[in-house]
């Protein structure tokens, strides 16, 4: 997918090279981002990307080129706040990646409406957006979507056993308390630390190993990023912010749409070893207004895959999708 010129970049600060162009948010903060697909005067559909933890504008979604230009689809991509060459958000909350977005949208000139796509972690902005600006929504389609643990109305049934609950608590409780420890572990050289997770397959299937034989996988939790204090301090941020507490329940949330006004879709590999399908299956059966969809040997990193990504844009934007990715629920849990 190439890439297409986009409107001015915003001044730089001091002493720092910003080769991507951005916008100056509300709050002085600037964000910078990406443009692929057709170029925006001929799009028929407009969408924003969210990237997830540790990823940056530069992510891959892998939709082929002649579906983007058959479709007419205009993507824009951005780095959330810290990440890339947008600037941190040392009060970022769901309403505030939310508000980022909006105003993204805004100076970008995509209109009342756009669609938009969340990765992993990148989905909390997309529920942020749906709790406070789902008026401006066309579509949503949250991809390989992190559930958080700390949802009230998860039971604790579901939980109780999973090894991934415990290391939340724990991961969670070191950001807020031993910080300086974690960046330690991190950054020291003597035992694996950042890389053990990066292609374990405790939580990555075979799928998901193949592609990351073929990528950088988490470009960020590299040992020269992490190196970076700042980077480190900004991947805190963002697992506090995706993981810790919410300001609502998702799981509680109504219909926003009763007039079928906007689809909102919910794509999860069977075989996610991050999240497990379970989870996401409770998640759908208590928010029915989400079209639910499972890629039967699809692991964490479904975004890699260019006939997800082709069906992702068929079933937001068309309402088409295959077969094979609608699950039978019979055995659902309630």
């Amino acid at each position: 997918m190439g890439n297409i010129s986009g409107h001015g970049c915003s001044k730089p600060k001091e002493n720092e090279r910003v080769g991507s162009p951005r916008i100056k948010l509300s709050d002085g903060r600037h964000l910078a981002y990406r443009e692929t697909g057709v170029p925006k005067c001929e799009a028929v559909y407009k969408m924003i990307i969210a990237h997830g933890f540790g990823s940056s504008k530069d992510m891959s979604f892998l939709a082929p080129q002649e579906l983007i230009e058959e479709l007419k689809v205009y993507m824009l991509l951005y780095d959330r706040a810290g990440y890339g060459e947008s600037d941190p958000n040392p009060k970022r909350s769901l309403k505030s990646e939310s508000q980022d977005i909006e105003e993204l949208a805004d100076q970008l000139e995509l209109g009342v409406k756009f669609y938009l796509i969340g990765v992993s972690l990148g989905s909390y902005p997309i529920w942020g957006c749906l709790n406070h600006i789902p008026n401006r929504l066309y579509g949503v389609a949250l991809v390989a979507t992190t559930v958080n643990y700390n949802w009230p109305s998860i039971p604790e049934r579901l939980i109780k056993d999973d090894f991934r609950n415990n290391l939340l608590k724990f991961g969670l409780w070191v950001v807020k308390h031993m910080p300086g420890l974690l960046y330690w572990w991190m950054t020291q050289k003597l035992f694996p630390s950042a890389t053990v997770m990066e292609k374990n397959p405790v939580f990555f299937n075979d799928r998901d190993q193949e592609v990351l034989k073929r990528t950088p996988g988490f470009e960020l939790l590299s040992e020269n990023k992490l190196g970076s204090k700042s980077v480190f301090e900004n991947l805190c941020d963002d697992f506090l912010a995706g993981m810790g507490k919410w300001e609502f329940d998702p799981l509680k949330m109504s219909n926003p749409y009763a007039e079928n006004e906007c689809s909102v879709h919910l794509w999860t590999g069977f075989e996610d070893r991050v999240v497990p399908v379970e989870l996401q299956r409770f998640v759908s059966s208590n928010l029915p207004w989400i079209k639910y969809h499972e890629v039967p040997c699809g692991g964490h990193l479904i975004v890699y895959d260019t006939y997800v990504c082709s069906a992702i844009l068929r079933a937001l934007l068309l309402d088409e999708v295959p077969a094979s990715y609608i699950p039978n629920l019979s055995t659902a849990i309630a």
